[in-house]
């Protein structure tokens, strides 16, 4: 059952196309024509509207930019429908409308239901709505891990959730090892910064500073150097203020504040106003005596002992030692709280030595950690190998079979698992017996074989196949998975190149019976493949010996006899073209698919 479905696209101003409208159907759908026609543009639009990358060179010459516009039907709760919404698309009666352009200097711009999205966008939602398949992608079948890829996909959720298990197994030795690396790696910086503190937290704890006193000790050091001065300062103060009892001749400001205020004090009654400045000069003369009372205190207190500056200066010398060394710069110095800052450091070296100093007991708990998660990581690895061994069993049969359909009848796939042992114990985890190297995919390395006769050893697909075998091969592997995790929507690029004749034949079948489960556009030179189609699309070339155009056509009848004629024998109207294409499209009805 098709879920999606791409209805058509637009192709402007894209290479040697100015203006096409390619409609596409569900079914089989086979693109044919000419030799430099164009024909790969078609998958070459399709790839710019699955965010592939934009090239300059991609725009028809003289033109400003090219457009690829695509219109594809989703069901209603379609996941990529939810996805475009989230982005801020709207579907249009249920279609999915996007679009890309390409200007003449290389930038692209994409849109996805009216609205403008990253070219990263299209990528997401391209990965389950089409899958894409030329002749890049046979070669990279042959690499082992995309191998490993297609038979965990085959595999299904029997090796998804011993997967997903061993990954997170994986994290979190993979982050404990890191952890215990750095522990002993840098066990001896750590231990020489564990001194440092260790040293300045004893430093500190024998002076043992208090917050703010080297405010308080600043203080009192210009007091005391300063005794002599300050006693002479607060002496002639405190005359002026309350008289020299040594000169009763001589006045004082206190008394003369007093007589003012007597002055005013008899008349207050008069007028108010006179009335509120005697109050103020009340104030004043109680004022005056305070301060001139406090003046005799404390020249009385000031005491000018070069013992106690002596020890002042010295304990100032230590904290300013300190505070050089572990409170900070200049500027919490000259603010004048650099005991504060020094007693944050210590704060601050306490926890950070505490933590060093548990570093043993942090290596222990890491080591006792990082062995259990490798056993941990052992078991889930004999499980996912157990799984992906009976995947690779029934992925072999499966493939195999695909294959007898595909004029390969004597031919047989095998998937082979092996193991290497890893270069040190420590480097590996034991599965079955041995010691082996793994990663974050387990320990299995993934290899397709291909026997293709009896008697013929299983080799490498890579050493054993001909790129015509390969095709189909890699056609026989998409026919499996369609029926069992179906993509909507499957573009095949001239994967039937180097193939020819019954084998050609039977890639049409196939091709067709894929299509019964999902949408099929095939990019062909075969008209063997081309007749098992539901719809056939012709690109046609003309030129006015300037300028090259091409154009989409859909053919039938008549139409489709003349096209098929001309890939058989390069001649439209030839009889006996025509009588093959004729046979090819009752052949490919006979079988089951409409002509």
């Amino acid at each position: 059952m098709v879920v999606s479905v791409l209805e058509e696209m637009r192709i402007k101003d894209l290479g040697v196309i100015d203006d096409a409208i390619v409609e596409l159907s569900t079914g089989f759908t086979a693109v044919t024509g000419e030799t430099g026609a164009g024909k790969t543009m078609v998958v070459t639009s399709l790839g710019l509207l699955l965010g592939g990358r934009a090239d300059a060179a991609l725009v028809r010459a003289g033109a400003a930019t090219a457009v690829v516009e695509g219109r594809i039907s989703l069901p209603p709760g379609a996941p990529t429908a939810h996805r475009a919404e989230e982005a801020g698309a709207e579907l249009d009666e249920g279609a999915l409308l996007i679009s890309r352009t390409v200007s003449a200097e290389g930038r692209s711009r994409a849109y996805v239901g009216g609205r403008s999205v990253p070219a990263g966008l299209l990528t997401e939602l391209a990965d389950e709505l089409v899958a894409v398949h030329g002749q890049t992608d046979q070669q990279g079948l042959l690499r082992p891990a995309r191998q490993r890829e297609a038979l965990d996909r085959y595999a299904g959720e029997a090796v998804a959730g011993p997967l997903a298990g061993y990954r997170e197994a994986y994290r979190r030795l993979r982050d404990v090892s890191a952890e215990l690396a750095e522990l002993t790696t840098l066990a001896r910086e750590r231990m020489q910064e564990a001194d440092l503190l260790r040293f300045g937290l004893e430093e500190i704890a024998a002076a043992e500073p208090r917050p703010g006193e080297d405010v308080e000790l600043a203080a009192e050091a210009a007091r005391l150097g300063h005794a002599e001065a300050l006693a002479s300062a607060a002496a002639t103060a405190h005359g002026a203020l309350a008289g020299d009892p040594a000169d009763p001749s001589g006045v004082d400001a206190g008394e003369l504040v007093g007589g003012a205020h007597r002055a005013l004090e008899a008349v207050r009654g008069h007028d108010p106003a006179l009335a509120e400045l005697a109050d103020r000069l009340a104030e004043v003369h109680i004022l005056l005596s305070d301060v001139a009372g406090e003046l005799a205190s404390y020249a009385d207190g000031l005491d000018a002992d070069p013992l106690r500056l002596a020890a002042v200066e010295e304990r100032r010398a230590t904290l300013a030692h300190l505070i050089r060394k572990y409170g900070g710069g200049p500027e919490e110095t000259a603010a004048g709280d650099g005991c504060s800052a020094l007693l944050v450091w210590a704060e601050g070296s306490a926890a950070r030595l505490a933590e060093l100093e548990g570093d043993d007991e942090r290596i222990a708990e890491l080591t006792a950690e990082r062995d259990a998660l490798r056993a941990e990581l052992s078991v889930l690895a004999q499980r996912l190998s157990d799984a992906r061994a009976e995947a690779a069993k029934r992925f072999g049969e499966a493939v195999t079979e695909e294959l007898t359909q595909l004029a390969m009848a004597h031919a047989r796939i095998e998937v082979a698992l092996r193991h290497t042992d890893a270069a040190l114990p420590a480097e590996g985890i034991e599965v079955g017996g041995r010691t082996v190297a793994y990663g974050p995919h387990g320990v299995d390395e993934v290899e397709l074989l291909l026997a293709p006769h009896p008697g013929a050893t299983a080799r490498p697909i890579a050493k054993g196949a001909s790129g015509g075998e390969l095709s189909r091969v890699m056609l026989a592997i998409e026919v499996v998975f369609a029926g069992s995790a179906p993509v909507p929507t499957y573009l095949f690029d001239e994967v039937d190149a180097g193939v020819g004749g019954k084998a050609a034949v039977e890639i049409g079948r196939r091709l067709a019976k894929l299509a019964d489960s999902a949408q099929v556009v095939v990019v062909t030179h075969l008209p063997q493949v081309a007749a098992f189609a539901d719809r056939h699309l012709v690109v046609e070339k003309t030129s006015d010996g300037s300028v090259t155009r091409s154009g989409v056509q859909s053919v039938h009848g008549e139409g489709r006899v003349r096209e098929l004629s001309r890939m058989l024998a390069g001649q439209e109207d030839s009889a006996l073209a025509r009588a093959h294409a004729e046979e090819l499209l009752a052949t490919a009805a006979r079988l089951g698919r409409r002509g």
